[in-house]
C-alpha cells in the first residue's frame, strides 16, 4: 500500500534544506512512498531541479498574498489528505504544521535545519521560531533535527526535546565524482600550476559563511607559502562583489585568488582543490563539508554545528571567527605533505561512504514515517 508524504518547505533557494529534501525524494523513488512538495514562496534556483526531476511541486506566494495563500495551503492539505505532513524550516513548520492539524492530520513532522538561535535572523523569523517552541508539544509528533547541535540549542529555547530525533544529511555519491581531465582542465582555466596547492571554499556569499575569515587566513598563508592559491566558488563570490574584492586587495596577494562565482559543477570545482576550507561562524550540518569529504579532500573547518561529528578524525577543526587559527590549521596540513593529505582525504571519503549515504538517510526517515503513522493510528 502506498503512503503519501506532503512536504511543506519555506522556499526553493539553493540551500541545505532544499537540497536535502530534493535528494531524499529522489532516493525514495521506486518505494511505497509518494511525495508532493508545497513551497511557500516561489523564488529560488532549486525550482527547475524539482520540476525537471518530475517531482510534484505546488508553489505558493505567501509573501505577496499571505492571507489568501495560507488559506490555499490549508485547502490543499485538506484536499490532498496525505498520510504525513513533513515540514522543513521555521515558517513551514509553523504554517504547514497548523494547516495540517486544522485539516485533521495528526501525523506531522517538523524539520529543524539550524543551530544558531541567538541572533542572525530577521525579527519575524525569531517570532515564528518562538511560536514554534510554544507549539512543539502539540503540533508535531516528531521533530527531526539535522544535527545534535540543533537539538541542543532548540531544546534550550523551549522546544520539546522528547519529540526530537537527529538525522544528518546524506550524500549522493554518484553525483560527487570528477575525472582527472576535468580537474586538470579547471585548474588550467584558473591558471593554477601543477605544483600549486589550491585551498578552496564553496558556498554563497553570506555573513554566516564568514568569507572575511577565509580571506584573512588566506592572506597569512600567502605570505608564508609561495605555492598556495585560493579558489572561491559560490553565488556572489565574483569580481562584482566590491566588499569581497576589498578584503582580497587588503591581503596584498590578490593575484593568488580565483573567484568563479556560482556554478553548477560543484564536484568538478571541488576536484580542482587540494584542501577544502569551511570558515563559517554558524552551521548545523554543512552539506559542503560532506561533499568535499566524499570527493576525497582533507578539510580544515571551524568548530560549528555538527562539523566535529561529521569529520571525526579525518580533518582539522579550528575555532570559529579566528583567522589565525584557520591559517594555522591549513599550515598543519601543508607541513605534513601531499601523501598525508591524500591519506586523510581517503579516510574522509570512506567515512561518508560508511555513514552518510542517501541510503542511510532514507532508512532513518522510513523508520520515522512508520513510527509516526503507527502512533497516529492509536
Amino acid at each position: 500500500m502506498s503512503r503519501h508524504v506532503l512536504h511543506v518547505i519555506t522556499g526553493l533557494e539553493v540551500g541545505g534544506a532544499e537540497m536535502a529534501l530534493y535528494r531524499l525524494i529522489l532516493e525514495f523513488r521506486g518505494s511505497a512512498y509518494i511525495h508532493t512538495v508545497i513551497a511557500l514562496t516561489s523564488e529560488g534556483g532549486m525550482r527547475p531541479r524539482f520540476t525537471e526531476s518530475g517531482i510534484q511541486l505546488i508553489v505558493l506566494d505567501v509573501r505577496h498574498s499571505p492571507v489568501s495563500q495560507l488559506v490555499r495551503l490549508y485547502r490543499l492539505v485538506r484536499s490532498l489528505r496525505p498520510d504525513i505532513v513533513h515540514t522543513w524550516m521555521y515558517h513551514a513548520d509553523f504554517f504547514g504544521g497548523l494547516a495540517a492539524r486544522i485539516a485533521g492530520i495528526r501525523n506531522v513532522i517538523w524539520g529543524l535545519r539550524t543551530t544558531d538561535v541567538d541572533g542572525g535572523c530577521a525579527r519575524a523569523t525569531s517570532v515564528v521560531r518562538q511560536l514554534c517552541a510554544s507549539l512543539s508539544r502539540r503540533v508535531p509528533q516528531t521533530i527531526v533535527c539535522v544535527a545534535e547541535a540543533a537539538r541542543r540549542s532548540h531544546s534550550l529555547i523551549g522546544y520539546d526535546q522528547d519529540r526530537m530525533v537527529v538525522v544528518g544529511n546524506g550524500f549522493d555519491l554518484s553525483a560527487l565524482t570528477a575525472s582527472q581531465a576535468e580537474r586538470h582542465g579547471l585548474r588550467a582555466q584558473c591558471g593554477f600550476g601543477a605544483d600549486d596547492i589550491v585551498l578552496g571554499t564553496l558556498g554563497r556569499f553570506n555573513l554566516d559563511k564568514d568569507h572575511a575569515n577565509f580571506v584573512q587566513a588566506a592572506g597569512q598563508l600567502a605570505r608564508r607559502h609561495d605555492r598556495v592559491r585560493f579558489l572561491m566558488v559560490g553565488k556572489d563570490l565574483d569580481s562584482g562583489n566590491t566588499e569581497l574584492m576589498r578584503w582580497i586587495d587588503e591581503t596584498g596577494y590578490a593575484d593568488r585568488f580565483v573567484l568563479l562565482g556560482e556554478r553548477k559543477d560543484a564536484a568538478v570545482c571541488l576536484s580542482a582543490m587540494d584542501i577544502f576550507c569551511l570558515s563559517s561562524r554558524t552551521e548545523a550540518f554543512p552539506n559542503v563539508v560532506g561533499e568535499a569529504m566524499a570527493m576525497g579532500l582533507p578539510c580544515v573547518a571551524t568548530d560549528v554545528g555538527d562539523v566535529a561529528v561529521l569529520m571525526a578524525d579525518t580533518g582539522v577543526l579550528v575555532p570559529k571567527a579566528n583567522p589565525d587559527a584557520l591559517a594555522q590549521g591549513v599550515a598543519q596540513l601543508l607541513a605534513r605533505g601531499p601523501d598525508y593529505r591524500r591519506q586523510l582525504g581517503e579516510r574522509a571519503r570512506e567515512r561518508i561512504r560508511a555513514t552518510y549515504t542517501m541510503a542511510c538517510v532514507r532508512q532513518q526517515f522510513e523508520l520515522i514515517y512508520e513510527n509516526v503513522m503507527a502512533r497516529g493510528e492509536i
